[in-house]
């Protein structure tokens, strides 16, 4: 148990590591300039809009590039982020106005003007940052003029970038960029043309104080008409909680009392009747389920998935995620993956143990790859994709011997104590009934009790339970949209388990009342069915909520989507799983076995 002790140590000592590094960008002191000071101003990347996957370093594209382009030191998370940050051209001085100042005189070649125009058609943004504060816009624009022949379209490139600068005494509070409609480069025929590029700078007073110049991104998803929907969502959630928590109540436990009292009548009555339903099969109820070892890894892989879920959850409601707060969130999931892998190791070894398994080691291995070995091969083929595309996405060498040597120090390392950890806690299985030697047979049962329409119900009601906030979490995820409201989230997750553990509950009672023992596989399969449904809404979402296209994009949405939903099968198994097992244990308890 030390082990697991020293485990929860790092846990909280990453934490809290994590938490002040998150907040360094919006320390004060780093933030106050004079008038002249130069402000840095970074160009971060490019791509097309409806593909936020697809994006390229903001020099791949023949805009004026220096001769030495700085790029900027970036931490884990950036880079998972696909964030590549270099010096931009423009010279944003504090206080220092300008009007259409030159940055470069260039001609475009033939090849050049393609590009742009191709990258005009697909919609392609640019995004910058100035003093740690997103700037962002599009590189040019199509005119159609009532046609609808792509051919007799007219491809604009923007030349003149107007920046607006809010200040409050010695900090920059508010940037943005708008491209003058004017000023354009015609890029429709296959010719060389000139550009001159230029942008201005106009400076304003604002009374907002530098702790909350981060607000305005916050509030775009706290708009009134936002939060309607997400309290409906809410209230949704709400009904099927109670509709589900009264079918419990009143079905389930006048049937349960029922069967409490005619299962404890005296030996004689007893003798008089022949058993039947749940109390029929008490000798094989606790029978130990196949694929021992696979059972206990993928309990143990969904514990520490649901305490990674949790400790996300706990940053988030402080604040750790704040708008653009960049790459925080995926150097959390790394950390705290990390950390917590000790977690797994104690509960699939210490469980396997239990289900008297003997092979500990191999139990271990097969949880340390039940997870991380299909997010391993997703990731080397999408990155393989991203590398070919020369996307920003894909990660450099360096960032792959970190992500490694994290594995090979922290995370297996914690694996093998937790899994020491767990053997040696010799706990005994709490079975409050014998096992027969011999397994009863399964009477035949009717096509619905079988496990994939049981998994069908079980997966649906938690679904409908969260598939309203699912479409602002794509958005947020896959698109440009902020979400900001995690306590409505956390509402949401709370609800989620309930219903998923209740569901799973019920459907565990009627397969024990259809004298079916083997319901261990079928309680953790009917929970993480939610995790089938998600994905079955990316196809819904791909297809009728998002303009995604592009071999990559769609490659990066499916691939690491199946992992997200794996990791939600896993986690919602075990709540199932758990759910149904206090359950059974609690019932069996309840009368008398022979």
């Amino acid at each position: 148990m030390k082990s697991i002790g020293s485990c929860y140590t790092f846990l909280i000592l990453g934490l809290l590591v994590l938490c002040c590094l998150s907040h360094v960008r919006s320390d004060v002191s780093d933030h106050r300039y004079k008038n002249g000071d130069p402000v840095p101003l970074d160009a971060n990347k490019a791509g097309p809009f409806h593909n936020p996957s697809e994006t390229y370093r903001y020099f791949d594209l023949p805009f004026c590039s220096p001769d030495h382009v700085k790029e900027k030191k970036e931490a884990l998370g950036e880079v998972l982020n696909g964030d590549r940050l270099v010096s931009a051209p423009y010279k944003l001085n504090f206080k220092e106005e300008k009007d259409s100042s030159v940055v470069c005189k260039k001609k475009l070649s033939k090849d050049e003007v393609a590009f742009f125009r191709k990258a005009v058609d697909k919609d392609y943004y640019f995004q910058m940052y100035y003093d740690d504060l997103p700037v962002w816009g599009f590189i040019g624009k199509v005119y159609k003029e009532g046609t609808t022949e792509p051919s007799e379209y007219n491809y604009f490139l923007y030349k003149h970038i107007q920046f607006d600068v809010l200040y409050n005494n010695d900090h920059i509070i508010e940037i943005s960029a708008r491209m003058d409609p004017h000023s354009l480069v015609d890029l429709t025929e296959d010719k060389e043309v000139d550009a001159e590029f230029m942008y201005s700078v106009k400076w304003k007073e604002t009374d907002t104080p530098f702790e909350k110049r981060m607000e305005k991104y916050s509030m775009s998803s706290s708009l009134p008409h936002h939060l309607e929907i997400h309290w409906f969502s809410i209230i949704n959630s709400c009904v099927t909680v109670l509709l589900l928590t009264g079918f419990l109540a009143t079905i389930l436990m006048r049937v349960l009392k029922n069967d409490f009292v005619k299962y404890g009548q005296d030996e004689e009555a007893a003798d008089d009747q022949e058993e039947t339903g749940w109390k029929y099969i008490h000798g094989d109820v606790f029978r130990f389920p196949d694929y021992k070892s696979l059972f206990a890894a993928a309990l143990g892989c969904g514990t520490q998935l649901f305490t990674l879920t949790v400790f996300i959850f706990m940053l988030a409601l402080v604040g750790v995620f704040y708008p653009y707060n960049r790459g925080a969130l995926f150097t959390a999931l790394v950390v705290i993956y990390a950390l917590t892998s000790g977690i797994a190791g104690y509960t699939a070894t210490s469980f396997y143990c239990q289900l008297e398994g003997k092979n500990w080691v191999r139990n271990l291995l097969l949880t340390c790859c039940l997870f991380c070995g299909p997010l391993f091969l997703t990731f080397c083929f999408l990155n393989t994709v991203a590398i070919v595309y020369s996307a920003t996405a894909a990660l450099p060498f360096g960032t792959i011997v970190v992500i490694v040597l994290i594995w090979t120090l922290v995370t297996s390392p914690l694996l093998v104590l937790g899994g020491i950890a767990g053997k040696n806690s010799k706990a005994e299985f709490q079975a409050p009934c014998r096992t027969t030697k011999y397994p009863r047979e399964i009477p035949p049962l009717p096509w619905y009790r079988s496990a994939i329409p049981q998994m069908a119900m079980a997966g649906f009601l938690p679904f409908s339970a969260i598939y309203i906030e699912l479409y602002y979490i794509f958005a947020s995820v896959w698109g440009h949209r902020i979400y900001t409201i995690y306590s409505i989230l956390f509402i949401v997750f709370i609800i989620l388990l309930i219903v998923t553990a209740f569901i799973t509950v019920a459907l565990t009672y009627f397969q024990l009342a259809a004298e079916d023992h083997e319901w261990w596989w079928r309680s953790f399969l009917c929970g993480g069915s939610t995790g089938l449904f998600i994905y079955a809404y990316c196809l819904y979402y791909y297809n009728a909520r998002s303009d995604m296209s592009g071999f990559m994009q769609t490659s990066f949405f499916f691939g690491y989507m199946a992992c997200i939903c794996y990791g939600f099968f896993l986690m919602l198994g075990t709540v199932g799983f758990r759910a149904a097992l206090l359950f059974v244990r609690h019932i069996y308890k309840s009368i008398k076995c022979e």
